[in-house]
């Protein structure tokens, strides 16, 4: 099971018991942070939502008749319950999702800082990762985008998944040099007019369009990047 499906499934149900999604749990010290959270926020709902019935409300819905000033003097109280209860609901999966890759409007931020956001989420488990895959497994992750790269790579890849990327369907790869350097690598369909770049101060990232695409490639700030950038992107084609 990869991490995206394995997101979906503990986001459908944290409490998902199936072997798959247990075996994914142990393997990974990021899914099982990912499993305590959604299960400490789904007991967080479950406790939000358990509103106290008022011990008068059976009266007053019998007899509402006898006291318009009471009731209308009641009524707020238990509105805002209800609404503190959501409103504490909100916030807190606000606060436990704020680790998660959401939607995020393209006049915001561009892809470089997309891109950025997931480099920081997920390189405690890519960077670690020692996977050597090789360019027929890198293009059968690019086969659901109609992509597909030829030639040879400008590194061995030593992560390689799909994952979600500004709502869309992407591929998330690391790629280490010569030197031993790490370069994290994006494709996306979603192609921007021009070339973008975007820098923290600490990493930096390049954007290329291509073929209906963008090929982003997230590197330490100052680092070599745009011959990498530009390799994939000669390399990448249109699927036939």
């Amino acid at each position: 099971m990869d991490e995206l499906e394995f997101r979906r499934r503990l986001l459908a149900d944290p409490q998902d018991q199936d072997p798959e999604v247990s075996a994914a749990k142990a393997d990974s010290p990021a899914n099982q942070k990912l499993a305590t959270e959604l299960e400490n926020l789904d007991a967080l709902i479950d406790q939000a939502l358990r509103v106290d019935v008022p011990d008068d409300l059976v009266d007053k819905v019998l007899f509402k008749q006898s006291s318009d000033v009471i009731r209308e003097n009641r009524k707020p109280k238990f509105h805002l319950a209800i609404a503190a209860s959501i409103a504490f609901v909100f916030g807190v999966m606000l606060g436990q999702f704020n680790w998660q890759t959401l939607p995020i409007s393209p006049i915001q931020q561009n892809l470089g800082q997309i891109a950025l956001q997931h480099y920081y989420n997920e390189a405690p488990f890519a960077l670690a990762a020692n996977e050597g895959a090789s360019i027929q497994q890198v293009n059968a992750k690019l086969s659901p985008l109609g992509k597909s790269f030829s030639g040879s790579l400008p590194g061995t890849v030593s992560y390689l998944n799909h994952c979600s990327f500004n709502s869309k369907h992407a591929v998330h790869m690391v790629l280490k040099d010569e030197n031993g350097d790490d370069f994290t690598v994006f494709v996306v369909p979603q192609q921007t007019p021009e070339m973008e770049t975007y820098s923290d101060g600490n990493m930096e990232a390049i954007s290329l369009p291509t073929n209906n695409s963008s090929v982003i490639v997230v590197g330490k700030e100052g680092a070599d990047i745009m011959p990498i950038a530009e390799q994939l992107k000669l390399h990448l084609n249109q699927k036939a």
